[in-house]
């Protein structure tokens, strides 16, 4: 069973950063994509941005420009590097992988990791 322990969250004011890491208990390298998801009170959980083996990115739309996301495979570690924090990034932030074994397709989470941004 993969483990995903996040870590790097906390308060910031606007404006501020913080990095996110997100630790797997597997090699990243039997996962294709690895992502950053997050989940306001109240809201859907939605994906925040995710990369693939080959390095491909992709972000929502509202936070294009101010995060970015790496992973190191020697690591097994993938990161989050959000910068510009607004409070409308106020979430708990999941990290998530998947696979497939026979077919089936197998998702994994994080337990999460809380971020606030104050105004």
């Amino acid at each position: 069973q993969v483990q995903l322990v996040e870590s790097g969250g906390g308060s910031v004011q606007a404006g501020g950063s913080l990095r996110l890491s997100c630790a797997s208990s597997e090699s990243v390298v039997s996962f294709n994509t690895l992502g950053w998801y997050r989940q306001a009170p109240g809201k859907e959980r939605d994906l925040v941005a995710d990369i693939t083996y080959g390095g491909r990115t992709k972000f929502a739309d509202s936070v294009k420009g101010r995060f970015t996301i790496s992973r190191d495979d020697v690591k097994n570690t993938v990161y989050l590097q959000m910068n510009s924090l607004k409070p409308e990034d106020t979430a708990v932030y999941y990290c998530h992988t998947d696979d497939v074994l026979w077919g089936v397709r197998r998702d994994y989470w994080g337990r999460g990791t809380q971020v606030t941004v104050s105004s």
